[in-house]
């Protein structure tokens, strides 16, 4: 289930640029419209677009990201192969990897003074 949010987030974020190549574009849409369509299975398939429009927040916003999750498990999405698949083959087009079961994901290449990872002691000194 964190592969597929991952995945529709970076997918979100990177769609939404000018850089985003076709095959990236093209593989969200299809990622994004196999989840929906589990969705809306049971009458939720708005989930998505409400995230994506700012009705739930930012596009990968906590509010939507939990929302998401929720309905996920609901819907046995990692059962799914096929979804899967198509989310892990995103993330690599993207150029991110899979996050490690029980791992969050993190996209941290604009970021600065930034520390990722458990029980770690950092200080910054900005001026």
């Amino acid at each position: 289930m964190e592969l597929v949010l991952a995945a529709l987030s970076a997918g979100a974020a990177a769609g939404l640029t000018d850089t985003a190549s076709s095959a990236v574009r093209e593989a969200y849409a299809g990622l994004r419209e196999s989840v929906r369509l589990r969705l809306a299975a049971r009458g939720e398939g708005g989930v998505l677009e409400a995230g994506e429009s700012g009705e739930a927040g930012e596009v990968g916003s906590d509010a939507w990201r939990d929302r998401l999750r929720e309905l996920l498990v609901a819907v046995g999405i990692d059962s799914d192969e096929e979804i899967l698949a198509a989310a892990r083959s995103l993330l690599r087009d993207i150029g991110l990897a899979e996050p490690r079961d029980g791992a969050g994901f993190v996209d941290a290449r604009q970021a600065k003074g930034v520390q990722i990872g458990d029980h770690n002691m950092q200080t910054n000194t900005f001026n």
